[in-house]
């Protein structure tokens, strides 16, 4: 999952992507409005944390404009704008949801894995690709009747290339939507955790039953995980 967060406190949004990172999500993050509608304009996020009393762009206005522009986005009001007028004025915007100053980290993450099991369960309740199943809602994944132990990387790595089955996903593509913007386009860790989840799933990089490397270009979810029919 991809985060974006506008806030024009620095401390608080580096504080903030921080604890969210732990929770294995990628986040990104802006401390004006005009650089926040920037890159929510240029990227495909799943949830916008946005404040109201933003330089350059209101984020009233950056709220207004998402509902126009990407309508199936999250948006989740985070400001000190406590007042029922502007709570009920965000909420007919669109947000999806709103909390005030100051709030308490595990509340906030707790509302956000809440916003996106609602909205992963209308999107895509399961995905399934040959014998494997996986649950983005409830973050599990199996294979045949098994379930498969992965860490936050690997299951949004396998997510991604479920999500894109026969498609040639580059090293690039998986930095950006598994990892963020910061993410080093030279580092080797999405080889190592392409490896990792190999393992897991008992594939074999010169033999793949399902991921396969495309030499120059990047990686591949073999048709039905290389078993000839879905089951």
């Amino acid at each position: 999952m991809r985060l974006l967060i506008i806030e024009d406190e620095q401390d608080l949004a580096q504080t903030l992507a921080r604890g969210l990172r732990r929770y294995g999500y990628a986040v990104d993050l802006a401390f004006d409005g005009c650089h926040g509608w920037e890159l929510a304009e240029i990227n495909d996020y799943d949830l916008v944390i946005l404040d109201l009393n933003l330089p350059g762009l209101d984020g009233m206005d950056i709220c207004r404009r998402l509902r126009t522009s990407q309508p199936h986005v999250l948006i989740l009001m985070l400001t000190a704008r406590c007042g029922l007028n502007e709570r009920i004025a965000g909420l007919d915007l669109g947000a999806d949801d709103y909390v005030t100053k100051p709030f308490h980290f595990a509340e906030l993450s707790a509302r956000i894995r809440a916003l996106l099991r609602r909205d992963l369960r209308v999107r895509e309740p399961l995905l399934q690709h040959g014998d494997l199943k996986l649950d983005p809602a409830s973050c599990i994944a199996w294979q045949r009747n098994r379930s498969l132990d992965l860490t936050r990387k690997e299951f949004a790595l396998l997510e991604y290339l479920m999500r894109h089955p026969g498609e040639v996903v580059s090293q690039e593509d998986l930095l950006e939507h598994v990892w963020n913007e910061t993410a080093n386009p030279f580092t080797n860790t999405v080889r190592v955790h392409i490896n990792a989840l190999r393992r897991k799933l008992g594939d074999d990089a010169n033999a793949p039953r399902y991921i396969e490397t495309v030499v120059g270009r990047g990686y591949r979810l073999r048709e039905y995980g290389g078993l000839g029919k879905e089951v």
